[in-house]
């Protein structure tokens, strides 16, 4: 009988005390990254192309533009092209003529990307604007194979793949970074104290009244205008350290790996709780009945089965009202419990209120 296995992480959020950059904390309001979205085709397959229409028609209408006509109702019956979806991100202050990566995804029923050669692909924002333009060999990382008598095998995904540096940006976006007298840190992991140190520590640098925390998320500063000094401000802004609030009680639990995570200050109010299995083992075997000799009996196979019930070893065990992570590790091993068994237990302390924490199943 296989045993289940529970992974338990500890965070030891509070006990040490460490000062992260505001960089590290924190963005800079209207600094942000952009996402690019085309579509194309990629040449070039050893036959694992796609059969789709659309992909079709995407090769009927660039023949055309090329000056070759494809006459109506012949399949050109391609297999060595696929039909993909093109996504970039572009970063911040991106300017024409620099590189960024691209990935690639076969939209239709393509088998493999391996080999194939994506073609000239405009990448268009939110806005209808191309950004963008990419082309390249693609990386797959995939890989299968495939015997004469239908096994096959695959490793990773063969219908994607990426092109490093395959994408040549063709326009800037426009950025509110200059505009203003103030610009505004938003917090990565909004909090009140963080918010209210980071403005604090500005404070003591630049003199009282230069930072003012607006909510849990934002820190405004009031800054210089000028872009070349604003640059300079901010580099020297970002480099400050601010020892971040600490984070809230908190249970996470992997439900599909077993693996449950709490933090420093999760607590538990006194309750005893029990736990118990109930294993019920039932043995098929089977027995042959033979007649005597002389008689009009058949000899038949006939079913023997033998059902076994174990309650296991059900204990109690006592939280207390000053619960650590210590006590909480020591109960969980002296219960033996399971990962779906010490799931329910968090879950009914939960529902109880005795689990003084956020609870989250993922």
């Amino acid at each position: 009988m296989k045993r289940l296995t529970i992974t338990l992480i500890l965070l030891l959020l509070g006990s040490l005390a460490y000062a992260d950059r505001i960089k590290d904390l924190a963005g800079v309001q209207g600094v942000r990254n952009n996402q690019l979205v085309g579509y194309g085709l990629v040449v070039g397959l050893g036959g694992t192309g796609d059969r789709a229409p659309f992909t079709n028609q995407t090769f009927r209408n660039m023949m055309e533009q090329f000056g070759i006509t494809i006459p109506e109702g012949q399949d050109p019956r391609l297999r060595n092209v696929a039909a993909v979806s093109v996504h970039a991100t572009l970063p911040p202050f991106s300017k024409p003529g620099q590189e960024i990566d691209i990935t690639v995804s076969s939209i239709g029923n393509a088998d493999s990307l391996r080999g194939g050669s994506l073609l000239l692909t405009p990448l268009r924002g939110p806005d209808g604007q191309t950004y963008a333009v990419a082309q390249g060999s693609l990386i797959v990382s995939g890989f299968g194979a495939e015997g004469q008598d239908g096994s096959s095998i695959q490793v990773n995904v063969t219908s994607a793949g990426r092109i490093p540096n395959g994408a040549i940006v063709e326009r800037g976006v426009n950025s509110t970074f200059s505009q203003g007298d103030f610009l505004t840190f938003n917090l990565h992991r909004p909090d009140f104290t963080t918010a209210r140190r980071m403005s604090e520590t500005i404070n003591d640098l630049l003199g009282p009244g230069a930072a003012s925390a607006v909510d849990a998320a934002s820190v405004r500063v009031t800054a210089p205008r000028d872009p070349n000094q604003r640059v300079s401000f901010i580099s020297v802004l970002e480099n400050l350290e601010v020892t971040p609030g600490e984070e809230s009680a908190k249970v996470i639990i992997n439900s599909r790996t077993g693996t449950i995570v709490v933090g420093q200050h999760v607590r538990i109010d006194p309750v005893a709780v029990t736990h118990g299995n109930l294993t019920v083992t039932i043995d098929n075997a089977l027995q042959v009945s033979q007649p005597e000799g002389f008689t009009d009996g058949d000899t038949v196979v006939v079913p023997d089965t033998d059902i076994t019930i174990d309650e296991g070893d059900n204990r109690m065990f006592l939280f207390g009202g000053t619960v650590t992570l210590n006590d909480i590790v020591n109960a969980v091993n002296q219960v033996g419990a399971a990962p779906g068994d010490l799931m329910a237990i968090l879950e009914a302390l939960k529902s109880a209120g005795a689990l003084k924490a956020e609870l989250i199943v993922i």
